[in-house]
């Protein structure tokens, strides 16, 4: 399985270089390296391990959900060396490698993804992050009969699920709670599709729900670009005024979406802070044996171009402040 360049030039740098040795190796492991989420994660690694005199190795899967590729840098990462590694789990499918590492006396930390066994979670409270949402688009509907889209990650997915099942209960429909996998149902979810939080399969869902329903007036979304497939679906069909879309994320691309009109609202997660305090609780491990231990909230906040009355929320001139991305 072929890793990234920087994860080949780490693993030569290890394998040469004397010097080395004395520095804390900390991996990063990420779900790609397109998106601009994990651009920024990388980013806020790489700085927090430059302020820290550590050595950040870096990979990543060719696509969500390629657990293989992150099964391959888990091993390679540990056997050149990492003491630490950082990350986005694609599946449950790493569960048994990462016992494995662990065994060998590395740390691994989950960021942003929670699964089974990482020794901590340094993430958004995904659900919390739906709840949010949820809010607003209640509180924005009004007094309409909701007819409600859910464009979803896939099926299984932790946060795919909290995000999900966050938005259906502060929509106050009845839902599974933030420990569940599996995504709530109920008569005002008229439709559901899969966009595994790309913008082309976002916008086939919704699509797809539009011949379902014609009259869907709310759209949840997993993530910007697949809220942005969304309202080019609607816009293909003459449908886009009035419809409440509402995502997780807050990268500059989809608060500039929601400074437009195209996102209604969305919740903004700081996957930097994520990266770099994991990569400080990595120097911590190297230098004491401390490992981290239990969840970390690296905080959510909602951001909308309109404030709705009973939802606490900021603008977007604070959610570009805050963004990542390309501004």
């Amino acid at each position: 399985m072929k890793l990234s360049t920087t994860l080949l030039l780490s693993t030569l740098t290890l394998a040469t270089s004397a010097a080395f040795a004395a520095e804390p190796v900390i991996g990063l492991i990420t779900k790609t390296d397109t998106n601009p989420f994990f651009v920024k994660m990388k980013e806020g690694a790489q700085a927090e391990a430059k302020k820290a005199g550590a050595k950040l190795m870096t990979a990543a899967g060719k696509k969500d959900g390629d657990t293989a590729s992150q099964i391959t840098a888990l091993e390679n990462m540990a056997a050149a060396g990492a003491k630490t590694i950082l990350i986005t789990s694609t599946g449950d499918a790493i569960i048994p490698t990462v016992k494995k590492v662990q065994a060998k006396g590395v740390q691994v930390i989950a960021l942003d993804s929670p699964f089974e066994g990482a020794d901590a979670l340094f993430a958004t409270d995904n659900y919390k992050a739906g709840v949010l949402i949820g809010q607003y688009a209640k509180a924005a509907l009004g007094n309409k009969p909701a007819k409600i889209a859910m464009l979803d990650l896939f099926p299984g997915h932790p946060v795919g699920a909290q995000r999900h099942n966050g938005f259906m209960t502060g929509f106050g429909l009845k839902a599974n709670d933030a420990k569940s996998n599996e995504l709530s149902s109920t008569a005002e979810t008229v439709c559901a599709g899969d966009t595994d939080g790309n913008q082309a399969k976002g916008q086939t869902a919704m699509e797809n729900c539009l011949q379902k329903n014609p009259d869907i007036n709310v759209v949840y979304t997993i993530n910007e670009p697949a809220a942005a497939g969304a309202y080019n679906a609607l816009k293909k069909a003459g449908k886009e005024k009035g419809v409440i879309i509402v995502s997780v994320d807050g990268g500059c691309q989809g608060i500039k979406d929601t400074a437009a009109g195209i996102i209604t609202a969305t919740s903004q997660q700081y996957p930097l802070k994520m990266a770099s305090m994991g990569v400080a609780a990595g120097v911590e491990y190297a230098k004491s044996g401390k490992k981290a231990s239990g969840y970390v909230d690296t905080g959510v906040t909602l951001i909308a171009a309109k404030a709705v009355a009973g939802v606490d929320s900021k603008d977007t001139k604070i959610g570009m402040d805050l963004c990542w991305g390309t501004k």
